[in-house]
């Protein structure tokens, strides 16, 4: 079951000057993994700024709690290139709350423009499937 969704756009020029006039700042927004390729190039503007409009929707999908982590919301990718979102720590804490066990994440790029989608979802418990509708 669907519990929320989270969407957010970032103005790729915006962020990037942002990142240029605060070197600290992808420390800070980013962990490691995120910040390089698989090969280990450092990630585009592009690229970067879609990550943190990923971090946001994760956050507006929780409802913007107080308390959260930058680096307890980490987008990684597959062998295949494909994203997926890990969540540990304050941002794991926050789906708990609220009964997320699953996210799914799109991240896109054109333009100018990046922006991320999140949906949360609560799986149903084996219980319920074996209880039927109520």
């Amino acid at each position: 079951m669907i519990v929320s969704v989270g969407m957010d756009v970032v103005l790729v020029e915006r962020f990037g000057k942002a990142l240029e006039r605060t070197p600290l700042l992808a420390e800070r927004l980013f962990t490691g993994a995120e910040r390089t390729t698989s090969s280990g190039n450092p990630r585009s503007a592009e690229s970067l700024a879609a990550r943190f409009a990923a971090k946001e929707a994760v956050a507006k999908a929780l409802g913007a709690p107080a308390g959260l982590h930058w680096h307890d919301c980490e987008i990684v990718t597959d062998r295949d290139g494909r994203p997926w979102l890990t969540v540990s720590g304050s941002v794991a804490q926050a789906a708990a709350e609220r009964g997320i066990s699953r996210w799914h994440l799109s991240l896109s790029h054109d333009g100018g423009i990046a922006s991320a989608m999140v949906v949360a979802e609560r799986l149903p418990s084996p219980q319920a499937e074996t209880e039927g509708p109520a």
